[in-house]
């Protein structure tokens, strides 16, 4: 499941920079998490550091990009190699 930032946001600037995989950045009026790009964090940490971080706790579970622990992992594996080959 990729994670979703609601409309709350009040744009502190904590997530965007704690996102490994570079998911987060500022929309049109606060921040929005790339779910081609979030992973939960699988591969990297625990827990999502965004949510982790967020002081009003306005990062959710998006309900329209489910997505199992190993299909985040393969996500995960696949955004590692396109950063290498890029490199």
């Amino acid at each position: 499941m990729a994670l979703k930032i609601l409309e709350a946001c009040i744009n502190c600037d904590m997530c965007e920079p704690e996102c490994p995989n570079k998911a987060i950045s500022m929309g049109e009026e606060t921040y929005v998490i790339d779910p081609d790009r979030c992973t939960e964090c699988v591969g990297y940490y625990d827990e999502p550091t965004c949510v982790s971080v967020c002081p009003i706790d306005c990062i959710i579970t998006d309900p329209e990009h489910v997505e199992d622990r190993d299909t985040l992992y393969a996500k995960f594996v696949k955004l590692v190699q396109t950063e290498s080959e890029g490199a």
